[in-house]
């Protein structure tokens, strides 16, 4: 679950909520909230929205090193 993992610790350090995550990457807070918890994966245009929002790479998202 290192995607769910980072999402969660990096949308933290930035201080974001998941509301606002959700804003800028087009979906619900919901979906963000499924994301962090493992529950959904997002589809690749999503990923690249996340990780430009939290300041990575979709790489780094998937692998662990957030």
């Amino acid at each position: 679950m290192a995607f769910a993992d980072n999402v969660k610790r990096l949308r933290e350090i930035k201080e974001y909520s998941q509301a606002e995550l959700a804003k800028w990457t087009g979906v619900t807070q919901q979906t963000i909230n499924d994301y962090e918890k493992g529950k959904k994966l997002p589809t690749i245009v999503t990923a690249v929205d996340l990780a430009k929002a939290l300041g990575t790479t979709v790489e780094k998202l998937v692998e662990g090193d957030g």
